[in-house]
């Protein structure tokens, strides 16, 4: 048997809270809430979720590993409008402006990208 993708974890503070931003984020649903779990995908037969887990310190440098969303190609800048509605904002770590993404934080503090979709990066 090979081993495959199961949840993406996310340690948070309010987990209910950053639960429900990223399951707007993503249009995703809130699949099982416990008192230190909660778990969002696209549905219960999804092959990866992601479950968002108590952590007692808080968020202080940048993240190892983060998220990367996409978009429609006409539909990248009023993404990722919809995104700050939810609480997301703007981080600056050093970009040129070249990019072809958008680097976001969450409401507490992880970042994240919206990226061009590929097909607009080719040629």
């Amino acid at each position: 048997m090979t081993a495959s993708l199961h949840h993406i974890v996310i340690d948070t503070h309010d987990l209910p809270a950053l639960a429900r931003f990223w399951a707007a984020v993503l249009k995703w649903r809130i699949l099982s809430e416990r008192e230190r779990e909660v778990v969002i995908g696209p549905d219960a037969a999804a092959p990866v979720g992601i479950c968002f887990m108590p952590a007692p310190e808080t968020k202080s440098v940048k993240n190892r590993l983060h998220l990367d969303l996409t978009t429609q190609p006409s539909e990248g800048e009023a993404e990722i409008e919809r995104i700050l509605a939810l609480g997301a904002r703007r981080m600056e770590i050093g970009q040129t402006g070249e990019e072809s993404w958008t680097v976001l934080a969450d409401p507490e503090g992880n970042e994240f990208c919206v990226v061009r979709p590929k097909a607009t990066l080719i040629g």
